[in-house]
């Protein structure tokens, strides 16, 4: 198998416009909607960084430089909260911001799906693997989703995919992963296919917006053909990839929330917002008052 080398970056596609959200989007990007009290993109910043992410690329597009600024220091900002003596506000922000030089953002002029997106990202990932952790879902569990898939990688090596079961009449709207052997935690994929006809899937397990990649899918993505809704789809380079490297599941432990819906994005509000110990018991006496 050979030396298995660390993943050290993650890439965070976030040129999406949100329509979905409108008109809440019209002027801030998505990914900046809230979960309680921390942006979307921070609980995925988050994520990453526990599962020791030492570099977050964010391929961005127009409307999207508040997620710069974001991660970024605001003196002003910093001084009112020292001359109003709120110091522990002040240490949690600088707490969530990255390292200097930990950031980078490239743009994906025109939306032409995800793999084109994760393939402007290619000169700053460089020749080595790479995490890449879609925003638009969020996981809520005891260790983050990809930690779990690190412990797989570093067993492994190769590619690891984060999957889950849904119902099978779901199917048709994720990309889906047939099974061969089970080693461990882990399971080998021998096959996936994007958004099958219904009845068509190769089983119930899709794959959920994490992955872990090894850096020739940017070679087969420089000459992807345009597949399910005319978008270069990373699953079809993932397939070709395939066919020269192993890819493993992680059937992770946690529960994700796709916060490019509605319902997901409020059930995540609620989810997250009950487990926090300042506001949990109340925010459940109140939803309790609600719903009597």
């Amino acid at each position: 198998m050979g030396t298995i080398k660390p993943i050290r970056k993650a890439i965070l596609p976030v040129a999406g416009l949100g329509t979905r959200f409108l008109p809440a989007t019209k002027a801030m990007p998505k990914e900046m909607l809230t979960i309680v009290d921390r942006p979307i993109i921070q609980h995925v910043v988050d994520e990453a960084k526990a599962a020791g992410i030492e570099h977050f690329i964010f391929v961005t597009g127009r409307n999207k430089t508040v997620i710069e600024d974001h991660f970024d220091k605001q003196v002003e900002l910093e001084t009112t909260l020292k001359q109003r003596g709120k110091f522990e506000q002040l240490k949690m922000l600088n707490d969530l911001l990255p390292e200097a030089g930990q950031t980078s953002y490239t743009r994906q002029q025109s939306p032409k799906g995800l793999g084109h997106a994760v393939w402007c990202a290619r000169d700053l990932v460089g020749d080595e693997p790479f995490a890449l952790l879609l925003p638009d879902v969020l996981v809520q569990a005891e260790k983050g989703c990809l930690a779990q898939m690190m412990e797989i990688y570093n067993e492994t090596g190769g590619n690891v995919l984060a999957v889950e079961e849904v119902a099978p009449e779901e199917t048709s709207s994720y990309g889906v992963v047939s099974l061969g052997e089970t080693e461990g935690p882990s399971m080998t994929i021998n096959g996936m296919v994007e958004k099958p006809d219904p009845g068509l899937a190769p089983s119930n397990l899709i794959i959920m917006g994490r992955y872990i990649l090894q850096p020739e899918v940017f070679d087969i993505l420089a000459t992807q053909t345009q597949g399910a809704g005319n978008e270069i789809q990373i699953t079809d380079a993932m397939q070709t990839l395939m066919e020269s490297q192993d890819f493993h599941a992680c059937k992770y432990e946690g529960r994700s929330f796709d916060c490019g819906s509605k319902v997901g994005f409020l059930a995540a509000n609620v989810a997250f917002a009950l487990e926090r110990e300042d506001i949990g018991p109340s925010f459940k006496e109140a939803i309790k008052k609600l719903i009597d």
